[in-house]
């Protein structure tokens, strides 16, 4: 998967899976993949060893990698994930809701 319709910064809705109607702004983005990682959405639990002396170990709360066809675009006008569309201004390309036009 080499295009994403998804950038990092981004506030996404998740559309299925167990955190269904979570929104999150977006951390990361694997292209390659076909992933993203969304805050406070997946959060798994991660066991870290200690690497140095004096640093402690322990259980560490970190988000995991969904793919990014289960999100979609949040737009604050419609208040619901859309799919979007390219809008062309003059020489600028810009992401637009589909639904109401409003501007990513």
């Amino acid at each position: 998967m080499a295009k994403m319709h998804i950038k990092t910064g981004d506030t996404v809705v998740v559309l299925s899976g167990d955190d269904k109607g979570k929104k999150g702004e977006v951390i990361a983005v694997s292209p390659t993949e076909g992933k993203v990682i969304v805050k406070d959405v997946n959060v798994i639990h991660k066991h870290v060893k200690p690497r140095r002396q004096g640093e402690s170990g322990g259980i560490v709360d970190a988000e995991g990698a969904i793919y990014a066809s289960k999100v979609a675009m949040y737009c604050p006008n419609c208040k619901k994930g859309v799919r979007t569309k390219v809008v062309v201004d003059g020489e600028e390309k810009a992401r637009a809701c589909t639904k109401c036009g409003h501007k990513f």
